[in-house]
């Protein structure tokens, strides 16, 4: 069976991890708008895409204890001018820059790790995300957009019109199931839905099930006060059909997690109200510490998230488990 999932950030690189292990034939397709850390600063220095996403998603398809995914993990901590940068990042961005392709070097760099599956990016152009508030402001790049947190986003474009690559449309169009998610709303799902080809490749494969996994927790700067029903609402309004599957968390993070979070805002995504049968409530947490990050992280878990996905796919009912 022929899966596609789409997004960016970690939330798309914990799906995948999940679903490697299933017997899939898995495309993961990676936005190319971030702006932060490492991938920010190689994209102005450089010139080329961002290659963080990637680089995730590639490490996530990976063997997982190879010395080669270890080494595209690697991030420098010195005071100099290498660091937070990781090895992955700097190697992309070196194939990028030999070959004159981003695409290419993503499939060099996938070679060179052996995955299970391939990464795309949605395409290969420099392109920014726009977002447009309540306030009447607008604001360009995800940094930016991330710590806007004083009104609602209205809408989001891109800075220019760009089309997807040929092989990301070739692998929607032949795909059995498209994923939308986990990731931050805007800046990792919906700006794959913006780039030209995308939404009508999507759209033409009627046979394709469409299934948006929705975040565990709200988002400062993007979905502060959203519910899980107005996620959903925002996807299927840049996707411009109607998805077939929401699958949702139903538990609840520890106090002290919610407590941790709410001082940024954040808080669990949960439906306002009655929701019909396409949302699929299960437990999906996992909470998980990061490296230099004292505050704990209400993630998806990819092994139990993958397997409501492939029980959709063989078209169990899950709500009846």
């Amino acid at each position: 069976m022929k899966v596609i999932a789409i997004g960016g950030g970690t939330g798309l690189s914990t799906i995948l991890r999940g679903l490697k292990e299933k017997n899939l034939e898995l495309t993961a397709v990676v936005a190319v708008t971030d702006e932060g850390g490492s991938s920010g600063k190689i994209r102005d220095e450089l010139n080329v895409p961002p290659p963080g996403d990637v680089r995730n998603n590639i490490i996530a398809l990976a063997k997982a204890e190879s010395l080669m995914s270890k080494l595209f993990s690697y991030r420098f901590s010195t005071n100099g001018s290498l660091s937070e940068h990781s090895v992955g990042n700097i190697i992309l961005a070196a194939l990028t820059m030999m070959t004159g392709s981003f695409a290419k070097a993503v499939r060099y760099a996938s070679d060179i790790l052996a995955i299970e599956g391939k990464v795309l990016p949605v395409c290969e152009e420099l392109i920014r995300l726009v977002a447009v508030y309540s306030d009447g402001s607008t604001i360009t790049g995800e940094t930016k957009i991330a710590k806007k947190t004083d009104a609602r986003i209205v809408s989001v474009h891109l800075d220019r019109k760009v089309r997807a690559l040929d092989e990301v449309l070739n692998e929607i169009s032949q795909a059995d199931a498209i994923l939308l998610g986990p990731g931050s709303l805007y800046t990792s799902v919906i700006t794959n839905l913006l780039v030209e080809g995308v939404t009508e490749a999507i759209r033409k494969n009627e046979r394709a099930k469409k299934i948006y996994i929705a975040n565990i927790m709200t988002q400062p700067g993007e979905t502060i006060g959203y519910s899980l029903e107005d996620h959903v609402s925002e996807v299927e309004r840049y996707l411009k059909v109607r998805l077939d599957y929401i699958v949702a968390n139903r538990t609840l993070p520890p106090k002290d997690v919610i407590a941790s979070y709410a001082v940024q805002g954040a808080e669990p995504v949960l439906p306002r109200g009655q929701v019909d049968e396409r949302y699929i409530f299960r437990d999906l947490l996992e909470i998980t510490h990061e490296p230099n990050d004292p505050r704990p992280k209400a993630r998806h878990d990819p092994h139990k998230t993958a397997d409501v996905v492939i029980d959709l796919l063989g078209g169990r009912s899950t709500n009846e488990k």
